[in-house]
């Protein structure tokens, strides 16, 4: 546990189960359509942080004192769960309704979520989205091999999968989900999860979960994410400056967060770069392994600069998902979890990747996104590698989706 500084009107909460660390953050603005938030919010990890080479964490961050003004459990017609929904997420990014149709995208995680289907299926019916289940063939649930026997259960990483799978239904509610299961949390099991993801066909990949860099990196880039054609998103990690595997890889889209607030302009909602203290916020920086890849440009990294990319990802303007192992029904989320699977979703609403390296296409187009240009993690040099400003910046990356024309060939 770490305490944060009283001026920054944050504090550290005890351990929750298998969370890492909790916080408190200040709110000031409500999710549309939701009831005020408190004055503060607090949060703890829904994985395990673990610090050994070739071992993951999940980046997802539950609220753990939601003011809920629905039902705990299943669905209440007519009114709204806490946190941003489907059309909060749409509206902030310019993005059509019944996206994904004819695509597939893939969630790959850890361990088992024994009620996945079912409380995919009550978020769907809650928001009004087609149902998507595993006897239609829109949901498959399988092992890192492709088979239907699943690893063990695990209550971490259930809020994680959970997370995943709502954010794809929000923002692709017509495509296809093949949730992957690898049977830990190793870079070798959670590769081979991405490898059985392609193989059975998706052409969007979402990896919401990082660990510390190390020299064989490389050659995990070639083993696991090197699938030309197919947008492979990776989260850049809740720790603020400081860069993690596999958001690194030269061949995935590097994924950043941004605190998401209404407001009173054109767009109807302001973003800022994703920080809660020196050492918890949206991940950014240089990689010490990989090479840089050729559509990026900054010249503050000799390799590879993360992120490329950015969405909601603050606690304190977190997203509703409704979980049931681990959990007790509606709750809401935030870290770079949740970006990971909304951009890889976004890609499907674009459709069929065009081009080997889909994150080319959001450096061919920087001026169709949203530019985020407020908000540090810390201080830094080059200072844009941790601090927003007018084009790219490490945390936000080019900005976040208005619109498909990005992310589109």
């Amino acid at each position: 546990m770490r305490t944060l500084p009283i001026s920054r009107l944050r504090t550290a909460l005890p351990l929750l189960g298998s969370a890492a660390l909790a916080a408190t953050a200040p709110v000031t603005a409500a999710p549309a359509g939701a009831q005020a938030a408190p004055a503060a919010v607090s949060w703890v990890r829904s994985c395990a942080v673990t610090r050994t080479v070739g071992q993951m964490a999940c980046d997802a961050l539950r609220v753990t004192d939601t003011v809920e003004h629905v039902r705990a459990l299943g669905v209440t017609p007519g009114a709204t769960p806490s946190g941003f929904g489907p059309s909060d997420l749409l509206s902030a990014y310019n993005l059509p309704a019944n996206g994904g149709a004819g695509e597939t995208v893939a969630l790959i995680d850890a361990y088992n979520d024994p009620k996945a289907a079912a409380d995919l299926a009550v978020y769907r019916s809650q928001y009004g989205l087609p149902a998507c289940t595993s006897g239609s063939g829109c949901f498959q649930q399988v092992s890192q091999t492709g088979t239907s026997t699943l690893p063990k259960n695990n209550k971490g990483w259930s809020g994680e999968i959970s997370l995943d799978l709502d954010m794809v239904s929000a923002i692709a509610p017509r495509a296809h989900i093949v949730l992957v299961e690898a049977k830990s949390a190793s870079t070798a099991n959670l590769g081979a999860a991405v490898n059985e993801a392609v193989k059975l066909g998706a052409k969007f990949v979402s990896n919401s979960y990082g660990g510390s860099e190390s020299s064989s990196d490389p050659k995990y880039d070639t083993r696991y994410y090197d699938h030309p054609g197919v947008a492979v998103t990776a989260s850049s990690g809740d720790g603020g400056y400081g860069v993690e595997y596999p958001a690194a890889s030269q061949y995935v889209t590097a994924v950043g967060g941004t605190s998401l607030k209404t407001a009173a302009n054109a767009r109807g909602w302001t973003e800022s770069v994703w920080s809660t203290s020196s050492t918890e916020g949206a991940g950014s920086g240089c990689s010490a392994y990989d090479a840089k890849p050729s559509w990026q440009t900054d010249t503050g990294c000799a390799r590879r600069t993360v992120a490329d990319v950015s969405a909601v990802a603050d606690p304190a303007t977190g997203v509703a998902v409704y979980e049931t192992y681990g959990a007790t029904g509606w709750e809401v989320y935030g870290g770079t979890s949740v970006a990971s699977p909304l951009i890889a979703a976004v890609f499907a609403d674009a459709g069929a990747p065009t081009v080997s390296d889909p994150a080319a296409d959001l450096y061919a187009h920087p001026s169709a996104l949203n530019d985020v240009t407020k908000g540090r993690t810390a201080s830094c040099t080059p200072a844009y590698l941790c601090e927003a400003g007018t084009g790219y910046d490490g945390p936000t990356g080019l900005g976040t989706p208005n619109g498909l024309t990005a992310f589109t060939g």
